[in-house]
Protein backbone atom coordinates (compact mmCIF):
# COMPACT_ATOMS: atom_id res chain seq x y z
CA UNK A 1 0.00 0.00 0.00
CA UNK A 2 1.50 3.41 -0.84
CA UNK A 3 1.02 6.11 1.48
CA UNK A 4 0.13 9.39 1.35
CA UNK A 5 2.81 11.78 3.78
CA UNK A 6 2.49 15.02 5.35
CA UNK A 7 4.97 17.19 6.44
CA UNK A 8 5.60 17.60 10.21
CA UNK A 9 8.43 19.98 11.03
CA UNK A 10 11.77 18.07 8.93
CA UNK A 11 9.66 14.07 8.65
CA UNK A 12 7.03 13.32 5.96
CA UNK A 13 4.91 11.37 8.21
CA UNK A 14 2.07 8.68 6.56
CA UNK A 15 -1.29 9.80 6.51
CA UNK A 16 -2.44 6.74 9.12
CA UNK A 17 0.29 6.86 11.82
CA UNK A 18 -0.55 10.75 11.82
CA UNK A 19 -3.78 10.39 12.27
CA UNK A 20 -3.48 7.77 14.76
CA UNK A 21 -1.16 10.14 16.68
CA UNK A 22 -2.65 13.25 16.70
CA UNK A 23 -6.56 11.82 17.15
CA UNK A 24 -5.80 9.08 19.65
CA UNK A 25 -2.52 8.61 21.25
CA UNK A 26 -2.63 10.66 23.13
CA UNK A 27 -6.04 11.07 23.91
CA UNK A 28 -6.55 12.02 28.15
CA UNK A 29 -2.64 12.71 28.38
CA UNK A 30 -0.56 15.76 29.65
CA UNK A 31 1.51 15.81 26.02
CA UNK A 32 0.15 17.26 23.11
CA UNK A 33 0.07 16.03 19.69
CA UNK A 34 2.31 18.75 18.61
CA UNK A 35 4.78 18.68 21.37
CA UNK A 36 5.53 15.33 20.81
CA UNK A 37 5.91 15.56 16.72
CA UNK A 38 8.90 18.83 18.07
CA UNK A 39 10.46 16.35 20.44
CA UNK A 40 10.10 13.42 18.46
CA UNK A 41 11.23 14.95 15.37
CA UNK A 42 14.92 15.71 17.44
CA UNK A 43 15.48 12.57 18.94
CA UNK A 44 14.72 10.65 16.71
CA UNK A 45 17.44 12.18 14.06
CA UNK A 46 19.77 12.35 16.93
CA UNK A 47 19.24 7.92 17.61
CA UNK A 48 18.65 7.58 13.68
CA UNK A 49 22.56 8.43 13.04
CA UNK A 50 23.89 6.34 15.56
CA UNK A 51 21.30 3.35 15.07
CA UNK A 52 22.87 3.14 11.28
CA UNK A 53 26.29 3.45 12.71
CA UNK A 54 25.84 0.56 14.70
CA UNK A 55 24.20 -1.70 12.05
CA UNK A 56 27.65 -0.21 9.13
CA UNK A 57 29.49 -1.94 12.64
CA UNK A 58 27.79 -5.08 12.30
CA UNK A 59 28.67 -5.42 8.71
CA UNK A 60 32.57 -4.33 9.08
CA UNK A 61 32.37 -7.82 11.81
CA UNK A 62 30.97 -9.41 9.23
CA UNK A 63 33.16 -8.85 6.69
CA UNK A 64 36.41 -9.49 8.98
CA UNK A 65 35.30 -12.96 10.34
CA UNK A 66 34.53 -14.00 7.09
CA UNK A 67 37.85 -12.89 5.87
CA UNK A 68 39.67 -14.93 8.76
CA UNK A 69 37.50 -17.76 7.91
CA UNK A 70 38.48 -17.63 4.02
CA UNK A 71 42.23 -16.89 4.95
CA UNK A 72 42.39 -20.54 7.55
CA UNK A 73 40.10 -22.46 5.35
CA UNK A 74 41.33 -26.14 5.77
CA UNK A 75 43.40 -24.99 9.20
CA UNK A 76 42.32 -26.26 12.61
CA UNK A 77 41.04 -23.50 14.70
CA UNK A 78 43.06 -22.68 17.31
CA UNK A 79 40.61 -21.32 20.29
CA UNK A 80 43.24 -19.02 22.10
CA UNK A 81 44.46 -17.54 18.41
CA UNK A 82 40.35 -17.08 17.60
CA UNK A 83 39.09 -15.38 20.69
CA UNK A 84 42.15 -12.71 20.41
CA UNK A 85 41.52 -11.80 16.81
CA UNK A 86 37.33 -11.37 17.80
CA UNK A 87 38.58 -9.06 20.62
CA UNK A 88 40.52 -7.46 18.46
CA UNK A 89 38.20 -6.70 15.78
CA UNK A 90 35.74 -5.73 19.11
CA UNK A 91 33.32 -8.71 18.43
CA UNK A 92 34.39 -9.99 22.24
CA UNK A 93 34.64 -7.27 25.10
CA UNK A 94 36.70 -7.85 28.19
CA UNK A 95 34.69 -8.85 30.88
CA UNK A 96 34.26 -6.17 33.94
CA UNK A 97 33.79 -6.84 37.66
CA UNK A 98 30.79 -8.28 39.33
CA UNK A 99 27.92 -5.94 39.53
CA UNK A 100 24.19 -5.48 40.77
CA UNK A 101 21.21 -5.68 38.69
CA UNK A 102 19.84 -2.41 40.30
CA UNK A 103 16.00 -2.46 38.39
CA UNK A 104 13.62 -1.60 40.31
CA UNK A 105 9.55 -1.78 40.46
CA UNK A 106 8.79 -4.98 39.39
CA UNK A 107 5.46 -6.55 39.27
CA UNK A 108 5.39 -10.00 41.02
CA UNK A 109 4.48 -11.36 37.83
CA UNK A 110 8.28 -11.35 36.53
CA UNK A 111 9.69 -10.96 40.26
CA UNK A 112 7.74 -13.07 42.40
CA UNK A 113 5.98 -15.60 40.39
CA UNK A 114 7.10 -18.91 38.08
CA UNK A 115 4.63 -19.29 35.66
CA UNK A 116 3.67 -19.32 31.99
CA UNK A 117 4.23 -17.01 29.45
CA UNK A 118 2.73 -16.47 26.30
CA UNK A 119 4.20 -14.75 23.04
CA UNK A 120 1.03 -13.12 21.03
CA UNK A 121 0.74 -11.25 17.58
CA UNK A 122 -0.21 -7.84 18.36
CA UNK A 123 -1.84 -7.49 14.80
CA UNK A 124 -4.50 -9.66 15.79
CA UNK A 125 -7.06 -8.05 18.62
CA UNK A 126 -8.63 -11.14 19.08
CA UNK A 127 -5.90 -13.16 19.50
CA UNK A 128 -4.38 -10.59 21.62
CA UNK A 129 -7.49 -10.37 24.05
CA UNK A 130 -7.94 -14.13 24.13
CA UNK A 131 -4.05 -14.40 25.70
CA UNK A 132 -4.81 -11.20 27.99
CA UNK A 133 -7.04 -13.32 29.29
CA UNK A 134 -5.64 -16.41 29.56
CA UNK A 135 -4.60 -15.48 33.10
CA UNK A 136 -7.18 -18.03 34.32
CA UNK A 137 -8.28 -21.37 32.90
CA UNK A 138 -10.38 -24.13 33.25
CA UNK A 139 -8.57 -26.97 34.04
CA UNK A 140 -11.74 -29.50 33.06
CA UNK A 141 -11.51 -27.82 29.43
CA UNK A 142 -8.39 -28.37 28.99
CA UNK A 143 -7.81 -31.73 29.89
CA UNK A 144 -10.97 -32.88 27.54
CA UNK A 145 -9.78 -30.88 24.57
CA UNK A 146 -6.17 -32.11 24.47
CA UNK A 147 -4.41 -35.47 24.48
CA UNK A 148 -3.68 -35.37 28.40
CA UNK A 149 -6.52 -37.67 28.41
CA UNK A 150 -5.94 -40.77 26.74
CA UNK A 151 -8.59 -41.07 23.61
CA UNK A 152 -11.94 -42.89 23.92
CA UNK A 153 -13.95 -43.94 20.85
CA UNK A 154 -16.28 -41.04 21.03
CA UNK A 155 -13.17 -38.68 21.50
CA UNK A 156 -13.82 -37.06 17.91
CA UNK A 157 -17.36 -36.96 18.55
CA UNK A 158 -19.28 -33.54 18.59
CA UNK A 159 -21.33 -35.18 21.57
CA UNK A 160 -20.15 -35.09 25.11
CA UNK A 161 -18.01 -38.32 26.45
CA UNK A 162 -19.57 -38.44 29.73
CA UNK A 163 -16.46 -41.28 30.29
CA UNK A 164 -13.67 -38.96 29.29
CA UNK A 165 -15.36 -36.23 31.70
CA UNK A 166 -15.42 -38.93 34.41
CA UNK A 167 -11.41 -39.45 33.63
CA UNK A 168 -10.99 -35.65 33.48
CA UNK A 169 -13.06 -34.90 37.05
CA UNK A 170 -10.87 -38.11 38.60
CA UNK A 171 -7.39 -36.13 36.96
CA UNK A 172 -8.84 -32.45 39.08
CA UNK A 173 -9.37 -34.98 42.18
CA UNK A 174 -5.83 -36.29 42.21
CA UNK A 175 -4.22 -32.57 41.38
CA UNK A 176 -6.11 -31.31 44.52
CA UNK A 177 -4.52 -34.53 46.47
CA UNK A 178 -1.15 -33.70 45.01
CA UNK A 179 -0.75 -30.16 45.43
CA UNK A 180 -3.38 -29.29 48.74
CA UNK A 181 -3.33 -32.60 50.80
CA UNK A 182 -5.84 -33.03 52.66
CA UNK A 183 -5.36 -33.98 56.36
CA UNK A 184 -7.51 -37.24 56.86
CA UNK A 185 -8.88 -38.24 53.46
CA UNK A 186 -8.62 -37.60 49.74
CA UNK A 187 -10.93 -34.52 47.44
CA UNK A 188 -12.25 -37.76 45.78
CA UNK A 189 -14.64 -38.50 48.53
CA UNK A 190 -15.84 -35.30 49.48
CA UNK A 191 -19.51 -34.16 49.70
CA UNK A 192 -18.98 -30.38 51.19
CA UNK A 193 -16.96 -28.06 51.78
CA UNK A 194 -17.33 -24.52 54.20
CA UNK A 195 -15.52 -21.76 55.85
CA UNK A 196 -15.08 -22.39 59.67
CA UNK A 197 -13.42 -19.83 62.13
CA UNK A 198 -10.83 -19.25 58.84
CA UNK A 199 -9.91 -22.40 58.25
CA UNK A 200 -11.32 -24.37 54.65
CA UNK A 201 -13.45 -27.33 56.07
CA UNK A 202 -13.60 -30.32 53.82
CA UNK A 203 -16.53 -32.56 54.72
CA UNK A 204 -16.84 -36.40 53.74
CA UNK A 205 -20.26 -37.24 55.14
CA UNK A 206 -20.07 -36.35 59.04
CA UNK A 207 -16.38 -36.35 58.35
CA UNK A 208 -14.42 -33.13 58.82
CA UNK A 209 -10.84 -32.34 57.88
CA UNK A 210 -9.13 -29.22 56.52
CA UNK A 211 -5.53 -28.99 54.46
CA UNK A 212 -2.44 -30.06 55.72
CA UNK A 213 -0.74 -26.79 54.99
CA UNK A 214 -3.88 -24.12 56.09
CA UNK A 215 -1.56 -21.40 54.62
CA UNK A 216 -2.69 -22.70 50.51
CA UNK A 217 -6.45 -21.36 51.65
CA UNK A 218 -7.12 -17.86 50.91
CA UNK A 219 -10.55 -17.10 50.31
CA UNK A 220 -13.78 -17.68 48.99
CA UNK A 221 -17.24 -16.08 47.13
CA UNK A 222 -20.41 -17.00 48.35
CA UNK A 223 -21.94 -18.14 51.83
CA UNK A 224 -19.19 -19.54 54.54
CA UNK A 225 -21.62 -22.45 55.12
CA UNK A 226 -22.10 -22.97 51.23
CA UNK A 227 -19.39 -21.26 49.36
CA UNK A 228 -19.77 -21.28 45.24
CA UNK A 229 -15.94 -21.05 44.83
CA UNK A 230 -12.95 -21.38 47.38
CA UNK A 231 -9.29 -19.61 46.36
CA UNK A 232 -6.51 -21.71 47.45
CA UNK A 233 -2.50 -20.78 46.60
CA UNK A 234 0.64 -23.38 45.69
CA UNK A 235 4.24 -21.47 44.81
CA UNK A 236 2.41 -18.03 44.41
CA UNK A 237 -0.49 -19.32 42.18
CA UNK A 238 -3.70 -19.42 42.68
CA UNK A 239 -6.55 -22.08 41.46
CA UNK A 240 -10.10 -21.16 42.36
CA UNK A 241 -12.51 -24.53 43.26
CA UNK A 242 -15.78 -23.72 41.52
CA UNK A 243 -19.12 -25.09 42.93
CA UNK A 244 -22.19 -25.50 41.43
CA UNK A 245 -24.66 -28.35 41.88
CA UNK A 246 -26.75 -27.41 38.78
CA UNK A 247 -23.71 -26.97 36.58
CA UNK A 248 -23.40 -30.08 33.48
CA UNK A 249 -19.80 -30.95 35.03
CA UNK A 250 -20.88 -31.09 38.70
CA UNK A 251 -24.13 -33.35 37.72
CA UNK A 252 -22.38 -36.15 38.80
CA UNK A 253 -20.32 -35.35 41.69
CA UNK A 254 -21.22 -35.64 45.32
CA UNK A 255 -19.48 -31.60 46.52
CA UNK A 256 -21.06 -30.13 43.53
CA UNK A 257 -17.38 -29.19 42.30
CA UNK A 258 -18.35 -27.67 38.61
CA UNK A 259 -14.74 -26.79 37.82
CA UNK A 260 -11.10 -26.07 38.57
CA UNK A 261 -9.99 -22.90 37.50
CA UNK A 262 -6.27 -22.29 37.33
CA UNK A 263 -4.22 -19.35 37.28
CA UNK A 264 -1.93 -19.46 33.96
CA UNK A 265 -0.61 -17.47 31.91
CA UNK A 266 0.46 -14.93 34.36
CA UNK A 267 2.74 -12.85 31.66
CA UNK A 268 2.37 -12.14 27.87
CA UNK A 269 4.70 -10.94 25.68
CA UNK A 270 2.38 -8.54 22.68
CA UNK A 271 4.76 -8.82 19.50
CA UNK A 272 5.53 -6.73 17.05
CA UNK A 273 8.31 -8.95 15.66
CA UNK A 274 8.56 -12.50 14.42
CA UNK A 275 4.94 -13.18 14.65
CA UNK A 276 3.83 -10.12 12.81
CA UNK A 277 4.06 -9.21 9.29
CA UNK A 278 3.95 -5.52 9.68
CA UNK A 279 5.65 -3.96 6.97
CA UNK A 280 3.43 -0.44 6.01
CA UNK A 281 2.37 2.27 8.04
CA UNK A 282 -1.42 0.80 8.01
CA UNK A 283 0.30 -2.58 9.10
CA UNK A 284 2.10 -0.65 12.06
CA UNK A 285 -0.87 1.68 13.05
CA UNK A 286 -3.09 -1.56 13.65
CA UNK A 287 -0.39 -3.14 15.74
CA UNK A 288 -0.32 0.39 17.86
CA UNK A 289 -4.01 0.75 18.05
CA UNK A 290 -4.58 -2.56 19.37
CA UNK A 291 -1.27 -2.16 22.20
CA UNK A 292 -3.38 1.28 22.84
CA UNK A 293 -6.93 -0.39 23.18
CA UNK A 294 -5.37 -3.19 25.96
CA UNK A 295 -3.23 -0.35 27.63
CA UNK A 296 -6.58 1.69 28.19
CA UNK A 297 -8.25 -1.10 28.61
CA UNK A 298 -11.22 -0.55 26.51
CA UNK A 299 -9.55 -2.84 23.36
CA UNK A 300 -13.17 -4.64 21.92
CA UNK A 301 -13.34 -6.92 18.80
CA UNK A 302 -16.62 -8.65 17.33
CA UNK A 303 -16.51 -11.49 15.36
CA UNK A 304 -18.93 -14.43 13.90
CA UNK A 305 -19.04 -17.96 14.92
CA UNK A 306 -22.03 -20.58 14.25
CA UNK A 307 -24.18 -17.59 12.98
CA UNK A 308 -24.10 -15.69 16.25
CA UNK A 309 -22.00 -12.32 17.20
CA UNK A 310 -19.36 -12.45 19.39
CA UNK A 311 -17.40 -10.27 21.70
CA UNK A 312 -14.24 -10.59 23.34
CA UNK A 313 -12.75 -8.09 25.87
CA UNK A 314 -10.48 -7.58 28.80
CA UNK A 315 -11.60 -10.12 31.85
CA UNK A 316 -11.82 -7.99 34.92
CA UNK A 317 -9.91 -8.37 38.19
CA UNK A 318 -11.45 -11.32 40.04
CA UNK A 319 -12.75 -10.54 43.73
CA UNK A 320 -13.10 -12.64 46.88
CA UNK A 321 -13.45 -12.45 50.26
CA UNK A 322 -9.69 -13.23 52.30
CA UNK A 323 -10.07 -15.74 54.71
CA UNK A 324 -10.16 -12.74 57.37
CA UNK A 325 -13.17 -11.57 56.04
CA UNK A 326 -11.94 -8.60 54.16
CA UNK A 327 -12.72 -7.75 50.11
CA UNK A 328 -9.52 -9.42 48.15
CA UNK A 329 -9.20 -8.59 44.25
CA UNK A 330 -6.34 -10.57 42.07
CA UNK A 331 -5.38 -9.74 38.76
CA UNK A 332 -7.84 -11.24 36.20
CA UNK A 333 -5.12 -10.69 32.85
CA UNK A 334 -2.06 -11.77 32.32
CA UNK A 335 0.96 -8.96 33.08
CA UNK A 336 1.35 -7.44 29.38
CA UNK A 337 4.95 -6.88 27.63
CA UNK A 338 5.43 -5.39 24.20
CA UNK A 339 8.36 -6.71 22.25
CA UNK A 340 9.79 -3.95 19.95
CA UNK A 341 11.38 -4.40 16.46
CA UNK A 342 15.13 -4.72 16.77
CA UNK A 343 17.55 -2.19 15.65
CA UNK A 344 17.97 -3.55 11.52
CA UNK A 345 14.65 -3.04 10.26
CA UNK A 346 13.64 0.37 8.72
CA UNK A 347 9.83 1.45 8.04
CA UNK A 348 8.34 3.51 5.60
CA UNK A 349 5.54 5.08 8.03
CA UNK A 350 8.13 8.21 8.31
CA UNK A 351 10.55 9.58 6.31
CA UNK A 352 13.38 11.14 7.70
CA UNK A 353 14.50 14.31 6.43
CA UNK A 354 17.66 12.69 4.81
CA UNK A 355 15.07 10.53 2.38
CA UNK A 356 15.39 7.63 4.78
CA UNK A 357 12.94 4.77 6.16
CA UNK A 358 12.74 5.67 9.80
CA UNK A 359 14.55 2.84 12.16
CA UNK A 360 11.68 0.77 13.41
CA UNK A 361 12.76 -0.21 16.64
CA UNK A 362 12.98 3.57 16.94
CA UNK A 363 9.26 4.53 16.08
CA UNK A 364 8.44 1.25 18.38
CA UNK A 365 10.03 2.48 21.26
CA UNK A 366 8.16 6.26 21.05
CA UNK A 367 4.74 4.69 19.90
CA UNK A 368 4.30 1.73 22.32
CA UNK A 369 5.59 3.49 25.16
CA UNK A 370 3.51 6.65 24.69
CA UNK A 371 0.46 4.42 24.50
CA UNK A 372 1.59 2.72 28.05
CA UNK A 373 1.46 6.27 29.42
CA UNK A 374 -2.73 5.61 29.63
CA UNK A 375 -1.57 2.72 31.79
CA UNK A 376 0.96 4.41 34.02
CA UNK A 377 -2.00 6.26 35.27
CA UNK A 378 -4.50 3.61 35.80
CA UNK A 379 -2.47 0.83 36.58
CA UNK A 380 -4.53 -1.60 35.26
CA UNK A 381 -1.65 -3.67 33.46
CA UNK A 382 1.46 -2.59 35.99
CA UNK A 383 0.67 -1.96 39.54
CA UNK A 384 3.92 -0.91 40.12
CA UNK A 385 3.82 1.59 37.06
CA UNK A 386 6.67 0.45 34.83
CA UNK A 387 6.77 -0.42 30.89
CA UNK A 388 7.74 -3.76 29.82
CA UNK A 389 9.76 -3.36 26.77
CA UNK A 390 11.42 -7.04 25.25
CA UNK A 391 13.98 -5.87 23.12
CA UNK A 392 15.25 -8.63 20.51
CA UNK A 393 18.13 -9.40 17.65
CA UNK A 394 20.83 -6.99 19.97
CA UNK A 395 24.74 -7.28 18.98
CA UNK A 396 26.41 -7.00 22.38
CA UNK A 397 27.11 -4.67 24.39
CA UNK A 398 27.36 -1.43 22.00
CA UNK A 399 23.65 -2.31 21.16
CA UNK A 400 22.30 -2.82 24.32
CA UNK A 401 23.69 0.31 25.61
CA UNK A 402 22.46 2.07 22.67
CA UNK A 403 19.16 0.35 23.59
CA UNK A 404 19.34 2.23 27.27
CA UNK A 405 19.91 5.97 25.44
CA UNK A 406 16.99 5.22 23.37
CA UNK A 407 14.45 4.78 26.29
CA UNK A 408 16.45 7.65 28.33
CA UNK A 409 15.14 9.46 25.43
CA UNK A 410 11.88 8.40 25.01
CA UNK A 411 11.51 9.00 28.60
CA UNK A 412 12.43 12.50 28.64
CA UNK A 413 10.10 13.13 25.53
CA UNK A 414 7.24 11.62 27.42
CA UNK A 415 7.92 12.73 30.65
CA UNK A 416 8.13 10.27 32.39
CA UNK A 417 10.41 9.08 35.66
CA UNK A 418 13.71 8.03 34.24
CA UNK A 419 13.82 3.76 34.12
CA UNK A 420 10.20 3.61 33.91
CA UNK A 421 10.55 1.52 30.78
CA UNK A 422 12.24 -1.94 31.43
CA UNK A 423 13.72 -3.83 29.29
CA UNK A 424 13.70 -7.72 28.66
CA UNK A 425 17.04 -8.64 26.40
CA UNK A 426 15.91 -11.64 24.06
CA UNK A 427 19.17 -13.14 24.32
CA UNK A 428 19.14 -14.80 20.72
CA UNK A 429 22.09 -13.63 18.74
CA UNK A 430 25.78 -15.02 19.35
CA UNK A 431 27.32 -11.69 20.27
CA UNK A 432 25.11 -11.02 22.68
CA UNK A 433 24.95 -14.56 24.18
CA UNK A 434 28.95 -14.22 24.52
CA UNK A 435 28.76 -11.00 26.21
CA UNK A 436 25.85 -11.30 28.07
CA UNK A 437 27.25 -10.39 31.20
CA UNK A 438 28.61 -6.79 30.02
CA UNK A 439 25.33 -6.68 27.79
CA UNK A 440 23.29 -6.71 30.92
CA UNK A 441 25.53 -4.24 32.96
CA UNK A 442 24.64 -1.69 30.14
CA UNK A 443 20.83 -1.92 30.99
CA UNK A 444 21.20 -2.96 34.45
CA UNK A 445 18.61 0.10 36.00
CA UNK A 446 16.36 -1.76 33.67
CA UNK A 447 16.94 -5.33 32.83
CA UNK A 448 14.23 -8.01 34.00
CA UNK A 449 15.39 -10.69 32.09
CA UNK A 450 17.34 -11.75 29.72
Amino acid sequence: MISKYHSINSLKVSEELLHFVNNELFNGTNISPEKFWEDFDKAVHELASKNKELIDFRETLQKKIDKWHIDNKGKDIQIKEYKKFLKEIGYLKDEGPDFKIETSDIDNEIALIAGPQLVVPIMNARYALNAANARWMSLYDSLYGTDVIEESEDSTSERYDPERGEIVIKYGREFLDKYFTLKDFSWKKITGIAIQNKELKILKGVDITTLKDKNKFIGHRGEVDNPSAIILKNNNLHIEILKNPRAFSAQQDHAGISDIILESAVSTICDNEDSVAAVDAKDKVLCYRNWLGLMKGDLVTRFEKEGKTLERKLNPNRSYISKDGKGLKLQGRSLLLIRNVGHLMTNPSIILKNGSEIPEGLMDAFITTAAALHDTKKKGNSRTGSIYIVKPKMHGPDETAFTNEIFTKVEEVLKLKKYTCKIGIMDEERRTSVNLKECIRTLKHRVFFS
